[in-house]
């Protein structure tokens, strides 16, 4: 569903299902399997599992392996700011503009993810910076619903039917619904090869 902003309703972007469309869509919508993913943008731990894990999951995806479902929080602005919010209606914006693009802007932002104690997601400018790196998303209308914060409705409510998921910190990754560890120990993201063999377990 493309973002419509006709008859008064709350727009939403596209590549998005659900509830209020508050589930991101990664992958093919007919796969066997679905990996449920749930992420805050200002979560530090989330940007670890980005950094070790999110390019392979989402090539997984492209092979038809599952579907990744995205499901983001804000909680992060609990503590202050909102920067979580503004950085998932980018997030939407992206979206917008199609599911490679917006996969290549969450890796960018998370690798560009100011330090937990900062609001820098709150800044315009830190939002479309990265989108420079990104092919084909800095268009004119990505920019414009980033600094209009056309999506920012529509991010207050994915952080609201994340509340009710049940999940209570991020990152959390569910395998057809049943929990798959993706941080070690020491609070880094477990190996590629760790985290497929778990999936092995479960599906064969």
């Amino acid at each position: 569903m493309t973002s419509d902003t006709s008859g008064g309703a709350t727009p939403v972007p596209a590549h998005t299902s659900g509830p209020g469309n508050t589930v991101v869509l990664y992958g093919d919508e007919d796969a066997a399997h679905v990996l449920g993913v749930y992420l805050d943008p200002r979560c530090p731990y989330c940007k670890r599992m980005e950094n070790g894990l999110g390019t392979v999951i989402r090539e997984a995806a492209d092979a038809g392996r599952f579907r990744v479902e995205y499901h983001f929080a804000t909680f992060l602005d609990d503590a202050g700011g909102s920067g979580s919010l503004h950085a998932l209606a980018a997030l939407g914006a992206a979206l917008d503009e199609g599911s490679g693009p917006f996969a290549l802007y969450l890796r960018l932002l998370y690798a560009e993810q100011p330090p937990e104690g900062e609001d820098g997601f709150a800044d315009e400018e830190t939002l479309l910076k990265p989108a420079g790196e990104v092919p084909g998303l800095a268009t004119e209308a990505f920019t414009r619903k980033v600094s209009e914060g056309v999506y920012l409705p529509w991010a207050r409510t994915v952080s609201a039917a994340f509340e009710r998921t049940g999940v209570e910190a991020t990152p959390t990754v569910l395998a057809d619904g049943d929990p798959v560890a993706v941080l070690g120990p020491g609070g880094y993201a477990v190996t590629p090869e760790a985290f497929f063999a778990q999936l092995s377990e479960r599906w064969g």
